[in-house]
């Protein structure tokens, strides 16, 4: 990545100088922003026997685990650093529950070799190694064959392809010429999915509801560092180096846990100039699926509540595939998940019935409406449920209710619309006009029989248990004459008759 261009203006591991620039200032010791030092602290015991034997400007040969040579690294500098310095600087704590955290620790050496790279065989990447691109292809494809002049940038991490990735890509192809889309194929936490696994979900979306001219599928193969708004810069800084003008930023970039703001990775770059960063930075909301839109939204755009609404997010869709399930469509596109289901590490429930997620935290996050109403968009519970009592059976059935109902919400609504303003009514189903009328014609029976009964109720009632005095007859027929104005009316040829009329006849309108 380095020698490709990928990490540019870097040329090599970083010296001394650097790192710690890197580290306190968020720059490089030019003044350059950069924001995660590139170190190379390697472990091992032979390892660590040829890092003490080396002088500053030795040359050093990297190699693969077939011993196969891959760079010479010359090291300009040896030195030794704080791992908690590091720790509190990049990641802002020193907890080793943090996955970069304990990386430091788990997978750093104790001394940091830095200097220039030079390669000298590139490595074979795979399953990945046919769409790979090093900087260079990426501008010749984007600005000589295809002509582009805009390009927004799209990096991920863990998760297979949802809609919330989906509605981020869309808006910015609406005003940029290509989309460059990388997911990230190194190291993650072990229970993410499988990278290969993501890769292949990534493209079966992209092929099947992208313009395949305009958007371009290139693994990245940096470590996912879980460094919050640090990364968010990186990646910028990466995207700038493959030729991209614009970087999609959602919320919560490259988070874990509680450890960042979900906003943080927006916010970082009001720290820079836009000349600094020299990407044009698209930041976006949480999305969610509103079922009574009937498309992806955030509070931005969406006026309705939490009783309609499904939740997108990409820990939670890891989980429903934990669990043995699809998510529902409204949140992951099947092409995605059907392959993302047999990527994802660990499989299925444990002996306990459990995954990685309390189901609860699961259903909070992905299906709010459940906690607090009878179905999706159903009526409100008298009583919220508490997560913390939920179990997999409930899961099971807001799933089942999303998939039952989700596209049903708005169906119903266009339906409704439907069946009072079609004036073609070839085109409605006949039985629903013909169960309207027939529901009149009995409730005009209904009213007709109270009739003849108030007509012949007595004053009052000689046994209040069986018999009904006059007053209460009246009061039946009242509500008999109310339900059936408040039946809707069945609309047919007739009706519509009048609504069609021109002031013209057709070949003056044009």
């Amino acid at each position: 990545m380095i020698a490709t261009g990928v990490m540019s203006p870097n040329e090599g591991l970083m010296v001394e100088e650097d790192y710690l620039s890197t580290l306190e200032t968020g720059r490089l010791k030019n003044g350059l922003v950069w924001p995660i030092p590139l170190s190379f602290a390697p472990t091992g015991k032979q390892n660590t026997e040829v890092v003490d034997s080396l002088s500053k400007g030795d040359d050093v040969v990297l190699i693969d685990v077939n011993q196969e040579p891959v760079a010479i690294l010359n090291a300009e500098d040896i030195f030794s650093y704080d791992r908690d310095h590091r720790a509190q600087h990049v990641f802002g704590t020193t907890d080793r529950k943090h996955p970069g955290v304990d990386a430091i620790y788990r997978r750093m050496g104790d001394k940091a070799l830095g200097g220039k790279i030079t390669l000298l065989n590139r490595p074979d990447w795979g399953p990945f190694e046919q769409i790979r691109m090093e900087p260079k292809d990426a501008w010749q494809l984007f600005y000589v064959e295809k002509g582009f002049k805009t390009v927004a940038g799209f990096v991920t991490g863990a998760n297979p392809m949802h809609r919330g990735h989906e509605y981020m890509h869309k808006n910015l192809l609406e005003e940029v010429d290509g989309l460059l889309v990388c997911p990230l194929v190194e190291m993650a936490k072990r229970e993410y999915t499988r990278h290969e696994y993501r890769m292949l979900a990534y493209r079966g979306v992209l092929e099947q509801y992208y313009p395949k001219d305009r958007t371009i599928l290139c693994p990245l193969r940096v470590t996912y560092v879980f460094a919050g708004p640090q990364e968010a810069i990186l990646h910028a800084l990466i995207l700038k180096n493959f030729g991209c003008t614009h970087k999609i930023v959602g919320r919560d970039y490259a988070g874990v846990g509680d450890y960042y703001d979900k906003d943080a990775s927006q916010s970082i770059f009001d720290q820079y100039t836009p000349e600094e960063i020299g990407i044009d930075i698209r930041t976006f909301h949480e999305a969610f699926f509103c079922v009574r839109c009937n498309t992806v939204a955030t509070d931005q755009s969406c006026p309705h509540d939490e009783s309609v609404r499904v939740g997108i997010s990409g820990t939670s869709v890891r989980e429903i595939l934990r669990h043995g399930i699809l998510p529902p469509k409204e949140i992951v596109r099947p092409e995605s998940s059907h392959v993302a289901i047999q990527g994802v590490q660990p499989k299925g429930r444990d002996a306990d019935g459990n995954t990685v997620l309390p189901v609860g935290k699961l259903i909070k996050s992905m299906f709010p409406f459940y906690l607090t109403h009878r179905g999706i968009g159903g009526p409100k519970r008298e009583t919220p449920l508490n997560p913390d009592d939920l179990t997999n059976d409930d899961l099971d059935a807001a799933i089942t209710d999303v998939r039952t109902n989700g596209d049903l919400v708005y169906r119903q609504t266009y339906d409704t619309y439907t069946q009072s303003a079609d004036i073609n009514r070839a085109v409605q189903p006949a039985w629903v006009d013909e169960t309207k009328a027939y529901m009149r014609k009995h409730q005009q029976m209904v009213v007709d029989n109270l009739e003849e009964k108030v007509a012949s109720a007595p004053e009052a009632s000689s046994d209040e248990f069986m018999y009904q005095d006059k007053g209460e007859a009246e009061k039946e027929l009242a509500v008999a004459r109310r339900v059936l104005e408040e039946l809707s009316v069945p609309v047919d040829d007739e009706k519509t008759r009048e609504r069609v009329w021109n002031i013209a006849p057709y070949d003056n309108y044009y």
